[in-house]
């Protein structure tokens, strides 16, 4: 696991082997940020990664200067390496130990982006569940944006709020904005190769 910019960039982490995890690939991660890099400045957004596993995306979002960041994730392993390796780079990351519905349920606070990268097991309902929670308990911010990372099967586009959709490397990220008018369906169907605007 590689972080791939910001102060630590470069810098590799590398997790116990034994989490249940699917990470990020580096190449979508790297895709998916060059999108973020043309609707934000990085320096101090307040993050909330769901989902967060080995805390892939908190860290690459912690070394672009974000802050606070909360990863939430319910296996216990997760949540002690995440709050490991916050300490060694000073990062800051609240890792927080909770089922991801109930957290949503019981949270008070608003975010300028939430990423989820909920199980690709998951059914449809549950999905769904994570955007409809996030928007009617107003948990973004007005400029804020949501990305949820799912595979082919999972299908997102019919959401209110659904602005746009890519796809790197088989891992589909579709965006969410407030108020957002794409429901025209931007939607990338294969972009193994990141396009011009995406280097943005």
């Amino acid at each position: 696991m590689r972080i791939i910019s910001g102060k630590y960039k470069g810098r590799r982490i590398f997790p116990p082997k034994n989490l249940p995890v699917r990470p990020t690939t580096d190449m979508s991660k790297e895709a998916l940020f060059n999108v973020l890099n043309n609707h934000f400045s990085f320096d101090e957004l307040k993050i909330l990664d769901l989902f967060s596993g080995t805390g892939n995306i908190s860290f690459e979002f912690a070394s672009r200067g974000s802050a606070p960041i909360t990863s939430v994730d319910e296996d216990f392993g997760c949540v002690k390496f995440i709050k490991q390796v916050a300490s060694e780079y000073d990062f800051e990351i609240a890792a927080t130990k909770s089922d991801v519905f109930k957290f949503l349920d019981n949270c008070k606070t608003s975010y300028d982006i939430i990423f989820a990268d909920p199980p690709y097991g998951l059914d449809q309902n549950a999905f769904e569940k994570i955007v409809l929670t996030v928007f009617e308990r107003e948990l973004l911010n007005e400029e804020g944006m949501m990305i949820i990372e799912h595979s082919k099967y999972t299908k997102m586009e019919h959401l209110s709020n659904f602005s746009f959709q890519k796809n790197y490397g088989g891992s589909f990220f579709s965006f969410f904005e407030l108020n957002s008018t794409d429901n025209d369906e931007e939607i990338i169907e294969s972009s193994d190769k990141m396009t011009e605007e995406d280097e943005g």
